[in-house]
């Protein structure tokens, strides 16, 4: 009866805000760095930074959306760390996203081993549980709503100088705390699912964490577009061409490499 009751009051608060439409939202991300995947060599564990934080904005209007990196001020290779042979890839930063949710689909631009991939799919679908907890978030009122992203993913092993690649399950942990003065499914990496903007996320128990650090009516309108730099594939597709380049790559790399080479995948 309770979460009848959350549900009944989300649903209420959609229709009387349905008026915001379209804006601009610009996240930062922090992703805590696995440094324990050096612990066989300090020297290099010492090198490794135990956060990245970048940031990202997601324009919404006309019932789309657009979701992109925002490029730091540095002279810093954008979603790369590298020191002593190491190097740090991070899934995510070269990732466009738009989403057309009269036509409930998403296209992706994915770039692999400097290929760029324009990836086309339906939004999925998730389920989520709903709580009665709030809290204020750049003076929105948010709701907290809980669940779970299952998937596989490809974890890279070094064995006796050979590189290995195994495909696992991966079941993330979601929290997400979402608004419905902005009454559209729109966030990071979730969008679609909840009847409201996403202004903080938090994925596997904070290893991964979004939250919204501004928020704005105004908005390009003509930015928000579905991507075409890339070769067009399904999302069948795709998952076949990364399997071939990491294939590739593992090919490649002298006996399994002489340096760390490791991504960060989103």
């Amino acid at each position: 009866m309770k979460q009848f009751l959350v549900i009944a009051a989300v649903c209420s608060s959609f229709f009387v805000h349905a008026q915001v439409k379209q804006g601009r939202i610009v996240y930062e991300r922090t992703i805590q760095l696995p440094t324990r995947m050096f612990n066989a060599d300090p020297a290099i564990a010492s090198q490794i930074p135990k956060s990245r934080t970048d940031q990202f904005e997601l324009l919404f209007g006309n019932n789309q959306s657009l979701w992109q990196f925002l490029p730091n001020a540095t002279n810093e290779d954008p979603g790369t760390f590298s020191g002593n042979g190491v190097v740090l890839r991070f899934g995510g930063t070269n990732d466009i996203s738009y989403y057309n949710f009269d036509k409930s689909t998403r296209t992706n631009q994915r770039e692999i081993m400097d290929r760029s991939f324009v990836v086309s799919d339906t939004i999925s679908k998730g389920q989520w549980k709903l709580t009665n907890e709030t809290k204020s978030i750049l003076n929105y009122t948010t709701h907290k709503a809980i669940g779970q992203r299952i998937s596989n993913r490809t974890q890279m092993t070094m064995e006796n100088g050979e590189m290995k690649r195994q495909v696992i399950p991966d079941t993330s942990e979601m929290i997400a705390w979402f608004t419905t003065d902005i009454p559209i499914a729109i966030g990071p990496e979730i969008q679609g699912q909840l009847p409201g903007a996403i202004l903080e996320l938090e994925v596997n128990k904070g290893q991964t964490v979004y939250k919204a650090i501004e928020i704005s009516p105004k908005v390009n309108l003509a930015k928000i577009k579905e991507p075409n730099d890339g070769k067009k594939v399904t999302a069948a597709e795709f998952t076949k061409e990364r399997e071939k380049l990491m294939e590739e790559m593992r090919r490649n790399m002298p006996n399994g490499g002489n340096g760390n080479r490791i991504r960060i995948q989103q």
